[in-house]
């Protein structure tokens, strides 16, 4: 049995599944934890690695990472962090995004250069916020990288080049999905200074070794894996569910919105992954159950006790900024609480914030991936907060339509896995791995719940 490494290094924790080329069978998994916040020292990620992946790695002929994208990893000359890593949901460069949006000629004409129209999530606004803010760790900043592009160095023989690809690529702010390239000229101006990149390689290349000699695929990003693993056909929606939520849609041709609510990013396979995220997903669920004093099981049971609407309650999930739309200042909004308002209320309240929240990004790259809209396929949901019972029936029900739940599994890593034995392999086109099992949701569609979200998402659109 040939086997492969598939590593996904999320914002909370490394994953490793150990896995059959031949038809993607999982053999064995690990994972270690990662620090909290929104700026990590990105050594943290490499003994993370070390604990998670390590012990997996001898027995494997390839190995690929997907990791989170965006994020900022500024290195020295010597290859050292000038500062802890920016993560993608760190919103402190939003002023920068609004910036750099203004000098490149506008939302329509960023979305032209780049694919996508910058917000605080990419990592060119972040090069822009060291710039004013920490000009020093500017001046020391020899190579820009992404959080897997470090983990794949870390991973490859002594002296290999750094190296990407062009999926997690196209999340940086200074790629061209047009032309299908770097725009070092945009870093360089961010940052004001120009720095080293790294080398994209091509979908399903062997990028590297390692020092023992397995083969070492490009990498990803996370959204560009989970496609991967999923094999998304034409039309298909896949919804993950993590700590953001991300709605991702596979199409043949650059998607270039100038509004912004979708993200033209390129795909691990030579195609695009256009998609919509919402910052706040799982923790919307996180807060509510630590307000309400209970476990994530019993947050479930308690919001299926209350009908659809509960009772008038609508929460506006907007904790920690929000990207669709984008609005990285805003905070969350209560409405409709009244002396009658129970905790079964409030629970489920939070589950149909979560999931108007994901319907909206349906809603957005339904309306963007396409000159007339995408056809309707099946809409694809994975991640940690799809085992919650309550989300399985709210979702549905908001969204008006079946869902298809996969059997649970790590699908970011599993995507790093298929990418390393499409690598091992050398074909043109990734291996076919059997589909996993699935179960299709479905639910008496709730309108009555959309409808007062949608109007305190708008009756709050200047309120940050």
């Amino acid at each position: 049995m040939t086997l492969v490494l598939g590593i996904d290094s999320s914002t909370q924790s490394t994953k490793a599944v150990l896995v059959d080329a031949a038809d993607g069978t999982v053999v064995e998994q690990r994972s270690a934890p990662h620090p909290q916040g929104t700026e990590v020292d990105p050594r943290a990620w490499t003994e993370a690695l070390a604990q998670a992946a390590g012990p997996l790695l001898p027995r494997a002929s390839a190995v690929a990472v997907a990791g989170q994208q965006h994020g900022m990893v500024a290195l020295d000359e010597q290859g050292d962090p000038v500062r802890p890593a920016l993560l993608w949901n760190d919103t402190r460069s939003a002023a920068s995004a609004r910036q750099l949006v203004e000098e490149w000629g506008g939302p329509q004409a960023c979305a032209e250069l780049v694919g996508s129209v910058l917000v605080a999530s990419f990592t060119v606004t972040k090069l822009r916020w060291l710039r004013e803010h920490e000009p020093e760790a500017a001046r020391r900043t020899h190579r820009v990288l992404l959080p897997h592009d470090h983990l794949s160095q870390h991973l490859a023989a002594p002296g290999t080049p750094a190296f990407t690809d062009r999926g997690d690529a196209s999340g940086t702010g200074y790629f061209s999905t047009v032309d299908d390239e770097w725009r070092p000229d945009l870093a360089a101006g961010a940052l004001g200074r120009q720095v080293t990149l790294p080398r994209i390689a091509a979908p399903g290349e062997a990028a590297a070794e390692t020092s023992a000699g397995q083969v070492l695929g490009a990498g990803t990003g996370d959204n560009m894996a989970a496609a991967l693993a999923l094999d998304l056909g034409p039309g298909d929606v896949l919804l993950s569910v993590g700590t953001s939520g991300v709605a991702s849609e596979r199409v043949s041709e650059p998607v270039l919105d100038g509004s912004g609510l979708v993200t033209g990013f390129a795909d691990a396979t030579g195609g695009f992954l256009p998609l919509a995220v919402t910052l706040n997903a799982a923790r919307i669920l996180d807060l509510q159950a630590r307000l309400l004093g209970v476990d994530h099981d019993e947050l479930a049971a308690l919001a299926l006790t209350a009908p659809p609407g509960s009772h008038g309650a609508t929460l506006l999930p907007y904790y920690g900024g929000e990207r669709t739309p984008d609005r990285p200042h805003a905070v969350g909004t209560w409405t409709g609480l009244s002396t009658t308002t129970d905790r079964a209320d409030l629970a489920r309240a939070a589950f149909e914030a979560l999931a108007c929240s994901l319907a909206d990004t349906v809603d957005a790259l339904a309306s963007r991936s396409g000159p007339a809209g995408s056809p309707a396929g099946r809409v694809v949901l994975v991640g940690g907060a799809t085992r919650s019972r309550a989300l399985q029936q709210v979702l549905p029900a908001v969204l008006g339509r079946d869902v298809e739940l996969p059997d649970p599994g790590e699908y970011v890593a599993l995507g790093a896995a298929r990418q390393a034995a499409w690598a091992l392999a050398g074909t043109p086109a990734p291996p076919a791995w059997p589909a996993t099992g699935t179960r299709t949701l479905r639910a008496e569609p709730t309108p009555q719940v959309r409808e007062p979200y949608a109007r305190l998402r708008e009756q709050t659109a200047d309120w940050s």
